[in-house]
């Protein structure tokens, strides 16, 4: 698989990366770390050489497997991290990125990411330049290769480069839910920011796999994702009714076109979950997919169909 330029770093970046969010196990259910260290390893012998996890995600569990699946390969894979919005003082991103490595079990992040601005969930807020300060202390010390944040709107990633290089922004982006195209893309084709996009395919929802009476178990947070409440459903059952005879003409799975529109987006790469190893094969095989300008014009008015619904709220879920 091709690589692509991390922002202005010397980081090479495949455009499918892996996300192991779910590698975690909370706000998730039937998640076994055996299929998860298969699913790491298939994406990795597929071409995906880049992984995100964070150490919120299952508080290290995610970061843990993600070691243990790679450790071996570690010199030929990219690890993203993120320290997550209660730990945004100095000494707390220290302490925090201190722990990420010891759970990597290795000596470098090669892009560290904080998760959420600060002040999010009611949290303490922090000022911007204190913990830009302490994530530039990491770089300096050879801790960390890059920096990049998640969740920021326009207004915050502009407050935050003043105090030092930012080479991505993680925001939610799929084909149902572009908010960031409002808001901050244009400041990181600007600025030669990637655009790291989580949830390409809105929780599973592009796969096709759930249909219109589709409940899920008690602790999963796609219950509360915006797109499965029923009016919004409704729209996105009748788009995915249209988006599978193309697929089709393509020989491609609906997640696969999905993946594919969005990092046909210039600067932007997909971040996409898998729970077992033909998932993380699936996911890789949309790396080198193709789409026409035309195709890409088509399934852009299908996914407006959707996205022309909803609020202005860039969260997806009800939390």
């Amino acid at each position: 698989m091709e690589t692509r330029q991390l922002g202005q770093s010397d980081i090479q970046i495949t455009p499918i990366i892996m996300g192991l969010w779910q590698a975690g196990k909370e706000m998730w259910v039937d998640i076994d770390d055996r299929q998860t260290t298969q699913a790491v390893r298939a994406a990795f012998d597929a071409g995906i050489t880049t992984f995100d996890t964070a150490e919120a995600y299952g508080k290290g569990h995610s970061e843990k497997i993600l070691a243990s699946a790679t450790s071996d390969i570690r010199h030929k894979v990219v690890y993203a991290t993120k320290v997550f919005a209660n730990h945004l003082k100095y000494d707390q991103v220290q302490e925090a990125c201190r722990r990420s490595l010891k759970n990597l079990q290795t000596d470098y992040i090669d892009l560290y990411q904080i998760h959420w601005p600060s002040g999010s969930f009611g949290l303490k807020e922090v000022p911007i330049e204190e913990t830009m300060g302490a994530l530039n202390d990491l770089k300096e010390q050879g801790k960390i290769r890059a920096i990049g944040v998640s969740n920021f709107s326009r207004s915050q990633l502009q407050e935050a480069v003043e105090y030092g290089r930012i080479d991505s922004l993680q925001p939610p982006y799929s084909l149902f839910w572009r908010h960031v195209e409002k808001d901050a893309m244009s400041f990181c084709a600007e600025n030669n920011i990637t655009i790291l996009a989580y949830s390409p395919m809105a929780q599973g929802l592009l796969t096709g796999r759930f249909g219109p009476d589709h409940t899920f178990k008690k602790g999963d947070i796609r219950a509360k994702n915006k797109l499965f409440q029923p009016d919004t459903y409704a729209r996105v059952q009748e788009a995915l009714s249209k988006l599978r005879p193309l697929a089709e003409q393509k020989g491609v799975t609906l997640g696969q076109l999905a993946l594919s529109w969005v990092i046909s987006h210039p600067g932007t790469c997909a971040i996409a979950g898998a729970r077992n190893a033909d998932q993380s094969i699936k996911n890789a095989g949309a790396g080198t997919i193709s789409l026409s300008k035309d195709e890409l014009s088509q399934i852009d008015e299908i996914g407006r169909g959707v996205t022309d619904s909803l609020d202005e709220d860039p969260v997806m879920w009800d939390l």
